[in-house]
């Protein structure tokens, strides 16, 4: 069982999309602090009507990633997205699905549209800064 199977599961004990938003909620309050210096424009989510950074970091081919949002909902499914991906590498970040994640967790027709780009703008700089990362990493 991966992570993605984990909050699937985890979703399905809950009774309605009340309770699942109260989860992402919940998991975005988990998320570490995000340090203030990185909260720049190269971090922003640029494409999420929410304020969303995210900074990666590369170690022995594998990434680590930091991020914040100001709204609670979004910064749970940030919080979701950092989880599946942290401690991955680029390729393994590459192949996920963001389709799919969001399909079996129903996420598809519980966010509203502009909600809905923001996320996969988020996963979209989360595999965009991995590749830059990554390349730092190897040139170092």
């Amino acid at each position: 069982m991966n992570q993605l199977d984990d909050y699937v599961a985890a979703f399905d004990l809950l009774d309605d999309w009340e309770q699942r938003y109260e989860y992402l909620v919940e998991l975005g309050e988990e998320l570490p602090p995000m340090a203030q210096h990185l909260k720049t424009e190269e971090n922003r989510v640029k494409a999420c009507m929410s304020k969303v950074w995210v900074d990666i970091t590369a170690e022995d081919g594998r990434v680590r990633i930091e991020g914040d949002c100001d709204t609670s909902i979004i910064k749970g499914v940030l919080a979701l997205i950092i989880n599946l991906c942290n401690g991955l590498t680029p390729d393994q970040i590459a192949q996920i699905d963001m389709d799919e994640v969001f399909g079996r967790l129903s996420l598809d027709s519980h966010l509203s549209p502009n909600r809905h780009v923001g996320v996969y703008a988020m996963f979209e700089l989360i595999k965009q800064k991995t590749e830059e990362a990554a390349g730092a990493a190897s040139h170092a």
